[in-house]
């Protein structure tokens, strides 16, 4: 926050001061202090909260309120692991299958969790890993 403002760098300063405010709302909400699941958590839902925004904004014609969120978004993903790539994804995905035996869509649910187990660490689409399983099932 302090290098935002030495350089007076203010898209990045409101984005650092959002994010520990929504850190600091989390922390109280709770009662407890945050781990680091529950601050990964809280970014994730802030990313998004800014990814639904910006196609909101998009969609409405406001292609310079998108690209404020845009920005928030690459700042904000600083702050997290790195994603998982599609090939990660698709090995985490036969892992976990191997791993359960599941074969019908109805066992969707144990492969992604048991999915979601090999990429622990990683940042991941949770829809992009929701339609792999689903393809890799049907």
């Amino acid at each position: 926050m302090v290098e935002a403002m030495k350089a007076k760098d203010e898209a990045r300063l409101s984005t650092v001061r959002m994010v520990k405010a929504a850190l600091k709302k989390h922390e109280i909400d709770s009662m407890k202090p945050l781990d680091e699941a529950a601050e990964m958590q809280v970014l994730n839902t802030l990313l998004k909260q800014r990814r639904d925004s910006a196609e909101m904004f998009r969609k409405g014609g406001r292609p310079e309120l998108a690209d404020k969120e845009e920005a928030e978004i690459r700042l904000i993903e600083t702050y997290l692991p790195a994603s998982a790539s599609a090939e990660e994804m698709d090995e985490a995905v036969a892992a976990a299958m191997a791993e359960t035996g599941a074969t019908a869509a109805k066992q969707m649910g144990v492969v992604m969790k048991a999915a979601r187990a090999h990429l622990k660490g990683k940042r991941v689409d949770g829809a992009a890993l929701s339609a792999l399983v689903r393809s890799k099932l049907a």
